[in-house]
C-alpha cells in the first residue's frame, strides 16, 4: 500500500479503513485533488480499478449532506460519484472515480468550448428543473447566509490583504449588500450547487459532465450556478459570449416552464448582481484561504475576480459607488498587496 505521509494521522486512519474494513490490501493511495475546504480526496487504485476516498474530519466537515445530495442528483440522471462505502462516524467515503479530465484544463486549451459549456448548461437545466422538488428540502440561501458571505470581503480582502481599515465606507458597503440581497431573494428559487464551475466539472465519455463538490447545495436564486459557471473565477470569456450563453439558458428554462423574469433585461440584471454578490464573497474567501489556512494557490486568481467585481458594479446606478470605490481605494493598493504574498 503506497501512501503519501505516514505521519498524517487522518491518512493512517483512512488507510486502515481501506485495507482492514474494505479489503483493499495491495492497493495504492495517492492525492487526487486540492480542495478549498478541510476535505481531502485520494485516488485508490488496485490493478485496473480506481476509486476515490474522501477524508472529511467529522468535527469540521459533515458527510451526510454529500451523501443525500449525491442521491438526489443521481436520481434525476446526473453524473455524480456513487457512494460505494461509508463510515460517517470517522468521516470517510469510498466513491466511484469519474476520472481526471478537469473542465478547466480542457477549456484553457480552447478545445470544444461550446460543446463543453453546452453539456454543463444542459446538466444545470436538469438540476434546476428536475431537482426542484427535492431542492425544497435543502437549506435556504437566505438573507443571513448571503450577508455572512459578503462580510468576508471587508474582513479578509480589505482588512488583511490590502491593509485597508474599513471606516466611513461601511455605510456604502451596507447599502451595496442590501441591493444584492434583495436582488437574490427576489429571483425564482431552484436547486443551487454553489460551486458549479470548471474545477468541479470533469469531462467524461458518457453523461458529460461529471459533477463534484455539491455537498453545500441550497435552494436559492436561479442565476447563482449560472454565474459560477459562466463568470468562472478560474477562467474568463468575453462578455458578449457570456451573455449569449446566459440568454440561451433563459430560453431553455422558459420552455421548461420555469419562471425567468419579465424579460431578458431583467434576467441579465439578476445574473449581473448575483455575480457581484458571488465575487465579493470570493474576494474574501480567497484571502481567508491564504491568511487563515495557509493556501496561497488561490491568490493568483484574485485579479480575475476583482475585474469581474468592478465590471459588474459599474453596470448599474445602485452599485456604481462601489465601482468608484474599487477604482479609488482598492486598485491602488492591490498590486502591492499581491507582490507581498506571491513569489516573483
Amino acid at each position: 500500500m503506497g501512501v503519501t505521509d505516514a505521519s498524517d494521522s487522518r491518512l493512517s486512519l483512512l488507510t486502515r479503513w481501506v485495507v482492514d474494513d474494505l479489503g483493499f490490501a495491495g492497493s495504492r493511495i495517492e492525492p487526487a485533488s486540492v480542495d478549498a475546504s478541510f476535505r481531502r480526496y485520494f485516488r485508490l487504485t488496485r490493478d485496473a480499478d480506481s476509486y476515490i476516498v474522501m477524508d472529511a474530519p467529522p468535527e469540521k466537515e459533515a458527510l451526510a449532506p454529500f451523501v443525500s445530495v449525491a442521491q438526489m442528483l443521481k436520481g434525476i440522471g446526473l453524473n455524480v460519484p456513487l457512494v460505494l462505502a461509508r463510515d460517517l462516524k470517522q468521516g470517510l467515503l469510498l466513491l466511484s472515480d469519474l476520472g481526471t479530465r478537469q473542465y478547466l484544463d480542457e477549456l484553457r486549451e480552447e478545445r470544444d468550448v461550446d460543446r463543453l459549456y453546452g453539456d454543463a448548461l444542459s446538466a444545470l437545466l436538469r438540476m434546476q428543473t428536475g431537482g426542484d422538488a427535492a431542492a425544497r428540502a435543502l437549506p435556504p440561501y437566505d438573507r443571513d447566509l448571503l450577508l455572512r458571505e459578503m462580510q468576508l470581503m471587508p474582513e479578509w480582502f480589505l482588512g488583511r490583504h490590502l491593509k485597508i481599515r474599513v471606516g466611513a465606507e461601511r455605510a456604502m458597503l451596507e447599502r451595496l449588500f442590501e441591493v444584492l440581497v434583495q436582488s437574490a431573494l427576489g429571483q425564482p428559487k431552484s436547486f443551487v450547487h454553489r460551486d458549479y464551475h470548471s474545477r468541479n466539472l470533469l469531462v467524461t465519455e458518457d453523461a458529460n459532465p461529471g459533477i463534484l463538490d455539491f455537498q453545500d447545495a441550497v435552494r436559492g436564486a436561479v442565476t447563482y450556478d449560472l454565474v459560477s459557471l459562466l463568470k468562472d473565477c478560474y477562467i474568463a470569456w468575453p462578455l458578449e459570449r457570456v451573455n449569449h450563453w446566459v440568454l440561451q439558458h433563459r430560453e431553455r428554462l422558459l420552455k421548461a416552464g420555469f419562471a425567468v423574469g419579465a424579460d431578458e433585461r431583467e434576467f441579465i440584471r439578476w445574473f449581473d448582481l448575483m455575480g457581484l454578490q458571488r465575487h465579493i464573497k470570493v474576494l474574501g474567501i480567497f484571502a481567508r484561504l491564504y491568511y487563515r489556512d495557509g493556501k496561497a494557490g488561490y491568490l493568483k486568481d484574485l485579479p480575475r475576480v476583482l475585474a469581474y467585481t468592478r465590471a459588474a458594479a459599474a453596470l448599474y446606478p445602485e452599485t456604481q459607488e462601489f465601482a468608484d470605490y474599487i477604482a479609488a481605494r482598492i486598485e491602488p493598493q492591490f498590486a502591492a498587496a499581491q507582490a507581498r504574498v506571491l513569489p516573483p
